[in-house]
């Protein structure tokens, strides 16, 4: 019987979609793709903090696995809420790609001043590199992104380096250091969820990188402590143990920032609640400024 694993239909959700069953494949288990429709493709014109953050991608996909449509679901790890529901767990996590962002421009870095993107990580991180810049919304998966930069709409854009990556494009663009442009928790990383059901996660084990889920669960715990969803400029970075996270206001001008080396979960969410206290303020104003109470 064929392992049914979902995905959401973009061209990038596929690639991910089909690392995973490829892997399965060579630990000899058969694999059917199912494509599943997700809010968030839906409503592909209006910013992700308008209608529930990244978690609009992941609802759809956990359904059908406890309803038994599907038997796991691949995701971008990033796009996993710190909250999920009972009887779906993470059963693997695959090898980090690039955590990075990517500045992608056909100009020099001098003549970009329209930057698209749709993140209030990406917007304040850039205003605070260059309190100049005009950065507008950005919506849409990576073709529609690229296409919107080709019509001249943006002189750059931001996105993930690891999704060029894993559909093999090859553009012009800059990486954006990671402890200068601290990523979205989790970016650049696969995840596997399925129903906590213990022949799956036998499964799915082998697809598991232990380094990388250490990391990337530090990052998690980091996240679930400070809280803030989309509506917060957040981001977290651990690599090796080595812990960046930042909270910014709207404008990019003021930031709050801790780094240390972490060995544990403990370690983590104490630097987490840390980061909230001392950042109490710019969190509240970020949601406020996205017309939200905290």
């Amino acid at each position: 019987m064929s392992l049914k694993i979902g995905t959401r239909g973009s061209r990038l959700a596929l690639a991910q979609a089909d690392r995973v069953c490829t892997s399965l494949r060579r630990e000899g288990y058969q694999t059917e793709r199912v494509i599943i429709t997700t809010e968030g493709d839906i409503a592909n014109q209006v910013p992700l903090h308008a209608i529930g953050g990244q978690g609009v991608f992941v609802r759809a996909l956990d359904e059908a696995i406890l309803s038994g449509e599907i038997d796991a679901a691949v995701h971008s790890m990033k796009d996993i809420p710190a909250i999920r529901p009972e009887g779906v767990i993470t059963s693997a996590i695959l090898t980090r790609d690039s955590p990075a962002d990517l500045l992608v421009t056909q100009k020099t870095i001098e003549e970009v001043t329209a930057v698209g993107t749709s993140s209030t990580r990406r917007r304040a991180q850039l205003l605070r590199h260059d309190p100049a810049l005009s950065v507008k919304d950005l919506r849409g998966n990576v073709d529609t992104r690229l296409r919107k930069l080709d019509e001249g709409l943006y002189d750059a854009i931001v996105i993930a380096e690891a999704g060029i990556q894993r559909l093999g494009l090859r553009i012009p663009g800059t990486p954006l250091p990671p402890d200068q442009f601290v990523p979205s928790a989790n970016q650049g990383t696969i995840a596997v969820v399925s129903r906590d059901d213990i022949s799956l996660s036998k499964k799915l084990g082998p697809l598991d990188d232990p380094d990388t889920r250490f990391d990337v669960m530090m990052e998690r715990a980091v996240m679930e402590q400070v809280g803030g969803g989309c509506f917060t400029p957040l981001g977290i970075w651990c690599a090796r143990g080595h812990l960046i996270a930042e909270i910014l206001s709207l404008d990019g001008k003021r930031q709050v920032r801790t780094e240390c080396d972490v060995d544990s979960i403990a370690k983590a969410r104490e630097r987490g609640r840390e980061l909230r206290v001392c950042a109490r303020d710019l969190i509240k104003e970020a949601y406020a400024g996205m017309g939200r109470a905290v």
